[in-house]
């Protein structure tokens, strides 16, 4: 791929991050597991973001080897692959505790591209 098509799945990861924290809010748990819709876009949101992180650049993952690559993607086929039996508590986890550091990394990485 070309720096320019990893940057624009950089910005991507980066864009579904964000929008999946702002959706979140300060919600609890308890909260998501009362909003279906909420865990249908969060599930959807992070979705993308794996797919969008399993096209970027073995190249461009290397040089930014703080960002939890195989976890991302490894997430994003957890969700579409088990859809039948998607672990809420470990989407909740992921979106409140794992987003906010993997946005920073990704602002990092879109400005060093």
């Amino acid at each position: 791929m070309s720096m320019r098509d990893d940057r624009t799945s950089l910005k991507d990861m980066l864009s579904h991050a964000c929008e999946a924290v702002e959706l979140l809010g300060d919600a609890s748990r308890d909260d998501l597991g009362c909003a279906r819709v909420i865990q249908l876009a969060l599930t959807r949101l992070i979705e993308i973001l794996g797919e969008a992180a399993n096209r970027v650049s073995l190249e461009t993952q290397k040089r930014n080897s703080n960002i939890p690559w195989s976890q991302i993607i490894g997430m994003r086929n957890r969700l579409i692959h088990g859809y039948d039996v998607i672990d809420y508590d470990l989407l909740w986890d992921t979106v409140t505790n794992d987003l906010p550091p993997l946005i920073q990394a990704l602002q990092q990485a879109i400005e060093q591209e």
